[in-house]
């Protein structure tokens, strides 16, 4: 295998501070170590699970990466040797020149074995990584018989290699198997977010295109009446506006249609409520951080199941929780529960924020209703509670209202058919 000499001195600054970080910590974890056979200064430690793990968070170069650590390695047990045991120099490099040929080997490994093609594969990849080490770790002991003429491996120790490779190989897939998880997660977390959004402009969108129909309608009669009535001047007027209001409500539909097409062509993998919850509870967390509050959360639920409603019960829920973590003054408490009722799902959310005046609670659900402002006075915008009353008559389910001061409590009941998987 030729390596391209200007390619290397040419990687990006990014890519020379990853090689240098995998050598570094490489060469430390190395010194947590073991020595499983006598006579021999071949030994277990924690560096080439660092490496191994290194190559799989982030894309490396591996042949670089093995070729800088192998060096720094030899250079730096090579230094501890000569200072702390009177060592000389190619005793030193002799000593552990086979440790350096063992990362330079496993690396050539897993650059063949293209290990970043198996990443969704942890078994396949955990049995080939630990092949890889396996192979490297003989090539190693094997040269510590030629240089040292220490006593090469029995049948047993090449069991011990063997197992000692399947755990840290299987151990480095399980930590890295977690992280992508985690990843996956905050991913769907955040495209559900991103999609509840979107399916809660439609609404707006087709409120709007509602009302763009009525008012094009009214014009149209009202060029007819003035058409009538002798005034061809004015009826024009009122024709060519209702021309245009017939243009914005085209434009509006095209819009509507590509935003219905994005919700529409998203395949999510079932959802159970239980997940939703715990969604719900991390994005408001970090809301509630964002604007400097201390409130505790605390989610319980009664039943579990999957959901075909996950957007829908997504935009509503977290409209309702994100006014409740505006409406508490520094430091608070938010419960949501969820209770199955014969054929409905009752879900409570209470805060001990500042409470709604009694007399805004009839026109709370009315469009337009809203209580923030802003320092220059301007309304708040958001989808409203108005909204979430148009989510839940889409999903057949009512909402109430509890207020008093220092407590607020919203019931929403939702016929189970409507929302479960499997119901309709």
């Amino acid at each position: 295998m030729t390596i391209n000499i200007h390619t290397f001195l040419t990687k990006t600054p990014s890519s020379f501070n990853w090689i240098a970080t995998i050598a570094i910590f490489t060469a430390l974890g190395g010194e947590i170590k073991m020595y499983p056979f006598d006579e021999t200064a071949f030994r277990f430690g924690l560096g080439s699970i660092i490496f191994f793990l290194c190559t799989l968070l982030k894309p490396t170069p591996i042949i670089t990466a093995g070729i800088s650590t192998s060096v720094l390695i030899l250079l730096f047990r090579t230094s501890i040797d000569c200072y702390f045991n009177d060592v000389t120099l190619l005793a030193g490099l002799k000593e552990h020149f086979p440790a350096a040929s063992f990362y330079l080997l496993f690396a050539l490994c897993l650059h063949l074995l293209k290990i970043q093609h198996f990443r969704e594969k942890p078994l396949t990849l955990g049995l080939l990584v630990a092949a890889s080490e396996v192979i490297s770790n003989l090539v190693e002991q094997f040269s510590r018989f030629l240089l040292q003429t220490h006593t090469f491996l029995y049948t047993h120790d090449f069991f011990i290699l063997t197992a000692v490779a399947l755990l840290r190989s299987f151990f480095v897939v399980g930590i890295y198997s977690s992280i992508v998880i985690e990843e996956q997660k905050k991913r769907v977390q955040e495209m559900l977010n991103t999609n509840s959004g979107l399916y809660v402009e439609t609404l707006y969108l087709k409120k709007s295109m509602d009302q763009i129909e009525t008012i094009t309608a009214n014009g149209f009669d009202l060029y007819q009446q003035l058409k009538t009535d002798g005034h061809p001047t004015a009826s024009m007027k009122a024709l060519l506006i209702a021309q245009e209001i017939h243009e914005v409500k085209k434009d509006s539909q095209r819009i509507y249609a590509g935003i219905s097409k994005i919700i529409g062509e998203k395949h999510y993998d079932t959802f159970q409520l239980s997940e939703l919850l715990h969604y719900i509870e991390e994005a408001n967390k970090k809301y509630s951080v964002m604007l400097g509050k201390e409130i505790q959360f605390t989610i319980s639920s009664q039943v579990d199941f999957q959901t075909n409603e996950p957007i829908a019960l997504l935009a509503l829920l977290n409209n309702i929780i994100a006014n409740a973590v505006e409406a508490i003054d520094g430091i608070g408490t938010i419960d949501v529960t969820v209770i199955s009722n014969e054929d409905n799902i009752d879900i409570l959310i209470t805060d001990n924020g500042k409470g709604i005046s009694q007399d805004l609670l009839p026109i709370i659900f009315e469009p337009g209703f809203t209580t923030k402002y802003n320092i220059k006075g301007v309304a708040a915008t958001g989808i409203g509670l108005s909204h979430v009353q148009h989510l839940l008559t889409k999903l057949k389910g009512v909402i109430s209202i509890q207020s008093v001061p220092g407590k607020t409590m919203f019931k929403i009941k939702i016929p189970t058919q409507t929302i479960q998987m499997g119901e309709k």
